[in-house]
This record gives structure tokens, sequence and C-alpha cells, in this order.
């Protein structure tokens, strides 16, 4: 930053368990709070604003999905949706954990996925051969085998991965798991997971797939596979979320607006859009005459 001309005190970096922020967040002097966080911590920085007035920007969790029309290349869809599924080992908001894909077409993509699954590297991230590696801890990753636990008592199917391949012994690894036949409203495909976890889900028509494409509190990022791109189009603009790729798995440019809607948070990051969220409108009324 001081490279690019920003003079020193200007930016500071404070690291802390928690009690930096929540001063940050109280504080009288803070006019504006941008947060990047869980949607359990966004409520609470949202709260502790709220005491006096800070304007806050929230950028949240996500459930994003994924429609996939009958007309999509399913290998094409594949390789997009698995490095969307595994973006940094899962651990990110944009990151599709969702696939909507119609009856007809259903066991086509599960075979197509769980072949771009298995042909992933999970290991040391040091390994420049490694294409997966592990979650932020223990305790992480126990909540994500949890979901997966859920799932199956739901009477879901594990289609690949599940749990710890069986190579890695130390560090907290998880293979990336292909999840099937659960209902659009279980805790698996509601619920932010933030690890390499996909859940592949069923629709009757299109219309059926934006309804559950926005049936969960959520709404950050998205995404729609289809050789005819006005179809693609009027998908993205039904979907209900800050922002929609086409035939890719995720997306995201620092010269757009970013952000999300529901749980997903409020306010928009980069872009214009992202600069506007620092700035108070003032009118000044000339005496002329």
């Amino acid at each position: 930053a001081r490279a690019a001309g920003i003079p020193a005190g200007v930016l500071n970096l404070v690291a802390s368990d928690g009690v930096g922020g929540d001063h940050l967040a109280r504080h009288p002097g803070v006019d504006k709070i941008a947060f990047t966080g869980s949607t359990a911590t966004g409520r609470a920085v949202a709260a502790a604003a709220a005491s006096h007035l800070a304007r806050v920007s929230l950028e949240l969790g996500g459930k994003s999905a994924g429609i996939v029309c009958d007309d999509a290349p399913l290998d094409a869809v594949a390789a997009a949706v698995v490095a969307a599924v595994t973006l940094v080992n899962g651990q990110a908001c944009i990151a599709l954990s969702r696939v909507l894909v119609s009856e007809r077409r259903h066991d086509e993509l599960i075979d197509a996925l769980r072949t771009a699954f298995e042909a992933l590297v999970v290991g040391d991230p040091r390994d420049p051969a490694t294409t997966v590696g592990p979650l932020v801890s223990q305790r992480h990753r126990d909540r994500v085998l949890g979901y997966i636990t859920d799932a199956e008592r739901d009477g879901g199917r594990v289609v690949t991965g599940g749990g710890p391949p069986p190579h890695t012994t130390r560090g907290w690894y998880l293979a990336p798991t292909l999840v099937t036949g659960v209902s659009p409203t279980s805790r698996i495909a509601q619920e932010e997971i933030f690890g390499p976890v996909l859940t592949v889900l069923t629709y009757r028509d299109l219309d059926d797939a934006v309804a559950i494409a926005n049936g969960t509190p959520f709404g950050l990022s998205g995404a729609v596979f289809s050789q005819d791109l006005d179809q693609a189009r009027q998908l993205a603009g039904r979907i209900r979320s800050g922002s929609v790729a086409i035939n890719k798995g995720a997306a995201i440019d620092f010269a757009l607006p970013f952000g999300g809607f529901g749980s997903s948070g409020y306010g928009r990051e980069y872009g214009p859009e992202g600069v506007a969220e620092y700035l108070e409108h003032k009118t000044i009324f000339l005496d002329t005459p």
C-alpha cells in the first residue's frame, strides 16, 4: 500500500482474536464498516455498528447453485463445476455447492462429476501435483463431515469422497465429496458448508430449477450452463444472487460490483459501486441573487 502511494497511517492491519474487531464496530469514531466473514458474525457486527449508526456493508456466506440446462455439454460442465467446488479447497464464499440438473440427465452428470472428482489430487499444498489441500482445522473438518453424515441419514447417497483420503495420515484433509438423493430442503442443501462438498439436486423444469436455486436464505453467486445464451441470460436474471456466471462455475472481477442478498449480506465491494459505499452525498445551497 505504501509503495502504491498511500500515506503511512491510512491503512492499519490489526491482528486480533475478535476483540479488536468488536471494538472497531462499536467505536463512535468509525463511520463505515466493511466486514467479510460468516453470516452469524456479520449479524453481530451490524448490531454493534447500530449503537452509533455507522454505515455497514457485509460480504457473508453463500450457497451458490448452478443450473444445468439439458443442452449443456456435461464434460465441460463437470470441469467448470469441480473447479468452482474446490476453490480454496471449498473454503470460498462463492464456491459452487449445489448443482441442479433435470431428472433426464442426472445420471449422466453424476458419472461425469465422479470422474472429474476422482481425478483430483488431494495432498500437501506445497506439492506442485496437489490440486486440493487441507481444510483450515480439525474442528472445521469435523463440521463438514457432520453435513455428510446428516445427508446419509436423510437418505442421501455419497457417490465419491465422504471422508479423509486413506493416504492422508496428518492434516485436516477431506476427499472432494459428491452427494445426491437429498431434498432441496435438507440441511446439506440449505446451509453453507465451506468445504469441497457438492450436492446434486434434480428439477422438473426450469421454473422448478429457479425456485430451488432461490430456495435458501443466501444469494451471493450462482451459475447457468447452456448453449442457448438468450435462455442462459434469462435464467441468470431470475436467480436472486449478486452475481451469476454463464458457462463458468464461478467468476469475480474487481472492476465490477460484488456482493449478495439476504443472508449473504448487503452492500457491494469492487467497481465504482464499491467506492460509493465509502462516500456520503452532500448538498450545498448557494446564496445567489
